[in-house]
């Protein structure tokens, strides 16, 4: 039997077959696979253990280097950027303390001015007052106690007091009686003034500022939340109810709050439009017909900054200022001061003041735009 074991009957190849053994090949196969895996599985253990071997020198490495060093790193840019803050942030308190000082130093220069000539005036018309009261009751006097010859005898007198007190002018106003326009005032202020007002958190408007819907002009599309206007092609004109709100020949249309009081600031996103009005106008401008009065810039009833052709221009009563935009803005912010009656546009993005306007305004405004080349939005 043990030698049965050990044999191996096969057929060669010459024999017209494949090698075939039998008794003991599969014991030897058997042996032969699981010594095999044995060693395979051990390989991947060797190797998974340098693998994290290596993995743990590489963590180690990052630990002790890379992490101090960038630790020491980060103490060194936050140190260089609180310096950075504080002296930026010194450097515009030095120059707005320097600014205010002298500007109330103006201020008080011209309101000592404008005090002086009016006690000036007052002094002289007080003696021009005195000097006629003096004269015309020296005239009463002669005509009611004097007979003819001794009036004929005064008549000399008379003449050169009343030719004295004729001799005086009328008091008028003049502009030397007012203060300047314009003291107290600085590009620099106002700079910082609404750099602060429409960068920050205030710069956008609230959830409620919004186109008014009845004010849309057909040419306009106006989106489900009230910010948006689309230019609409006219041959795709929409007709709407009839509305005596709405504008009905320019592609106008007024924002939903009036202002009147206190200060407003709004941002609009006018992206790549080529042709876009923002401002403010009075509640009373006309609404229909293509003539100036219902048209945004050519009346006394509007103020807005205009992009036509390329170019920036301020419009009111149909005068145009031209404006140098160096950076062409996406966005325009608006500030209304309604106490110092001041308007500003203004562009976030290089933080420019584009153009200033001074009222007064004498009814309350409303935000006002017009747009003939894509869309303008409200930012909230």
């Amino acid at each position: 039997m043990a030698e049965e074991r050990t044999k191996c009957d096969f057929k060669t190849p010459d024999d017209g077959g494949e090698a075939v053994f039998k008794g003991v090949e599969q014991p030897i196969f058997s042996a032969l696979s699981s010594g095999q895996a044995e060693r395979d599985n051990t390989n991947q253990l060797v190797d998974a253990c340098e693998k994290m071997q290596v993995q743990a020198r590489w963590m180690e490495r990052f630990m002790e280097k890379t992490l101090p060093s960038k630790e020491q790193k980060l103490q060194v840019a936050a140190s260089t950027a609180r310096e950075q803050v504080v002296a930026q942030v010194n450097a515009a308190r030095e120059a707005l303390e320097e600014e205010e000082q002298r500007l109330l130093e103006e201020v008080q220069r011209e309101e000592e001015r404008v005090e002086q000539c009016l006690l000036t005036q007052r002094a002289h018309w007080s003696q021009a007052l005195d000097s006629l009261a003096h004269t015309r009751s020296l005239v009463v006097h002669t005509l009611t106690h004097y007979a003819d010859p001794q009036l004929v005898m005064s008549i000399q007198e008379l003449t050169e007091s009343m030719e004295a007190a004729e001799g005086v002018c009328k008091p008028c106003d003049t502009k030397q009686l007012n203060f300047r326009p314009g003291c107290g005032e600085s590009k620099l202020l106002r700079g910082l003034w609404a750099t602060a007002m429409l960068q920050g958190p205030r710069a956008y408007a609230s959830s409620s500022f919004k186109f008014d819907e009845r004010t849309v002009s057909p040419l306009l599309s106006l989106s489900d939340d009230h910010r948006n206007l689309t230019f609409v092609h006219k041959k795709l004109n929409r007709s709407l109810p009839y509305d005596p709100a709405r504008f009905d020949s320019w592609p106008n249309a007024l924002g939903s709050l009036a202002m009147s009081s206190g200060t407003h600031t709004w941002v609009l996103d006018v992206g790549q439009s080529a042709a876009f009005k923002v401002g403010v106008c009075y509640a009373s401008m006309e609404r229909k017909g293509a003539c100036d009065k219902a048209r945004l810039g050519y009346n006394e009833q509007s103020w807005v900054l205009c992009h036509f052709g390329g170019e920036y221009s301020f419009c009111h009563q149909g005068n145009k200022v031209l404006l140098e935009v160096m950076v062409r803005p996406r966005k325009v912010g608006l500030l209304l001061d309604w106490p110092s009656q001041t308007l500003l546009f203004y562009s976030p993005e290089s933080s420019a003041v584009l153009y200033t306007v001074r009222g007064p305004f004498s009814a309350p405004l409303l935000p006002a735009v017009a747009v003939t080349d894509q869309s303008v939005t409200i930012l909230h």
